[in-house]
């Protein structure tokens, strides 16, 4: 999944200081719990870094964070080496242009409903909550629901 507008709402506070804050939902973080314990991995790739990406990504206990990620696609292919894992294995939830060749290519692909118009006229699923607020939860539940587990 990609983090900035998916994971979180987009938004980027700032402190006088310099420290950045996001906000994330715990619906989110719930849904991937519960992902977990039926067997799903989980990964988050975002051209993005900072401190903050990375102690969600260690409280959310994800499989793989690769941050300042450029070549979302390139990152991909490494990934389902990694795992020896096709195409046909992986969802990916995206919200913006750049994500659009990793959405193109992996099983099921997925907006939130906040996501730019050229991303969600393309995706096979768009959430019916933004992103940052439950739009991954709803992702996994859909999964999990036609997976049978839930």
């Amino acid at each position: 999944m990609d983090l900035d507008g998916v994971l979180s709402d987009g938004s980027l506070l700032y402190a006088p200081n310099g420290d950045l804050f996001k906000s994330f939902s715990v619906y989110d973080g719930y849904g991937i719990e519960r992902g977990r314990q039926h067997g799903l991995k989980f990964g988050i790739l975002t051209g993005k870094e900072n401190e903050v990406n990375r102690i969600r990504a260690r409280r959310l206990k994800v499989d793989e964070l690769h941050e300042s990620c450029g070549d979302k696609l390139g990152k991909f292919e490494e990934i389902k080496l990694k795992y020896k894992l096709e195409n046909h294995n992986f969802c990916f939830i995206g919200d913006d242009i750049f994500d659009l060749p990793l959405l193109l290519k992996v099983a099921f692909s997925c907006a939130p409903v906040n996501a730019v118009e050229d991303v969600k006229d393309k995706v096979h699923y768009v959430t019916k909550i933004p992103g940052g607020k439950g739009a991954v939860r709803e992702v996994i539940d859909f999964i999990l629901k036609k997976k049978g587990f839930i």
